[in-house]
């Protein structure tokens, strides 16, 4: 979910291609990115794509031609998985849950009703993604010799991190929590998409790039002040202030500087008194500013890949079509080629 703020950050956003990122590194939210694919993956009915044993595969497609087309694009991406969540997000996880559950019985109703429209709807809300899932797409990136991070706590905490030091240029998330967690720059709506009504492939501008500065610039706060607004709105961390939006909470923080000072002056908004308990603004400000990150991960380093590996893994394993795949990999070949060649112009 993360926090709600699209409205304000349309103010400093812009659109981006792949030619302004052109061999940047890229920090991806691993689980973020699955979900996507295990949300919109689908077949006609809403049903996810299954291998011949029932196993879903949706992630694993996804997975394996958005990476191709982002080495196809001379991107770096890194990819960085969730670690154990704070004790403050399992709240929200279980409501997630039950969204999940209520979202399961309307697919069924709508199934057995013959709305083949509603039931995909309500499918596409009931995704989950299981530890075999999350280790098996880890396998898939190493065989493509991409680098993996594993974070102690949230990726995008992670990946912020990564980019605070330079080891990566920019995260890849959907999520706009990635800014409170300090990362400078963020990259949404992050991959390729490929038009079949021309010959030519053409490449959209829907990639949005926010920056961190420019957005505190533009609204003239600070990173501590956005994280203060997080706790009004609500994030993965704490749920909110009923009827506190983003411009509200803007204003309010804007007005009296702070969530403690706008506590201590008992200030109300939509009629009633903001009360949060201080123990867990502390908390979750702590989660945010000083968050749970790793320092001790090797040089990031992209490798060859291992093609009948990932061909042993899609094609025996999960009985994705024999022939798309090598026609795939023919175009990672040709990647690994002319890098090769880029690099032996250079050495003579």
């Amino acid at each position: 979910m993360g926090i709600k703020i699209n409205g304000l950050v349309k103010e400093v956003k812009r659109n981006v291609t792949f030619e302004n990122l052109y061999n940047r590194v890229i920090s991806i939210d691993a689980f973020n990115t699955l979900y996507q694919f295990l949300a919109i993956i689908r077949q006609r009915d809403g049903t996810p794509l299954k291998d011949y044993q029932g196993n879903v595969t949706s992630h694993l497609s996804g997975l394996f031609y958005r990476t191709i087309n982002f080495l196809e694009q001379n991107i770096k991406p890194v990819f960085v998985f969730d670690g154990e969540p704070s004790t403050l997000k399992l709240e929200t996880i279980e409501k997630r849950r039950e969204v999940k559950r209520e979202a399961k019985e309307k697919m069924i109703e709508a199934r057995e009703k013959g709305d083949i429209v509603e039931a995909k709807k309500y499918a596409q809300m009931t995704s989950k993604l299981t530890s075999e899932m999350i280790e098996e797409s880890k396998k898939l990136i190493e065989y493509f010799g991409i680098p993996i991070i594993q974070a102690p706590s949230e990726g995008e905490a992670q990946s912020a991190y990564m980019v605070q030091k330079g080891d990566a240029w920019a995260v890849a998330s959907q999520d706009y929590d990635t800014l409170l967690f300090g990362g400078n720059r963020l990259l949404r709506n992050f991959a390729v998409k490929r038009s079949k009504k021309v010959k030519n492939t053409s490449i959209t501008l829907d990639i949005e790039y926010i920056s961190l500065w420019k957005f505190l610039e533009k609204f003239e706060i600070t990173r501590e002040q956005l994280v203060d607004m997080g706790i009004l709105i609500g994030t993965d961390f704490y749920p909110g202030i009923k009827g506190i939006g983003q411009k509200t909470a803007l204003d309010l923080i804007t007005t009296h500087g702070s969530l403690e000072t706008i506590i201590s002056k008992n200030v109300q908004a939509a009629g009633k008194k903001i009360d949060i308990d201080m123990e867990i603004i502390k908390q979750v400000k702590q989660i945010f500013l000083h968050p749970n990150v790793r320092d001790d991960f090797p040089p990031l380093k992209w490798k060859n890949a291992q093609y009948e590996k990932i061909k042993e893994l899609l094609v025996e394993e999960h009985n994705f079509s024999k022939n798309r795949i090598n026609n795939a990999l023919e175009r990672l070949k040709k990647i690994s080629s002319k890098a090769a060649q880029v690099s032996l112009d250079k050495f003579f």
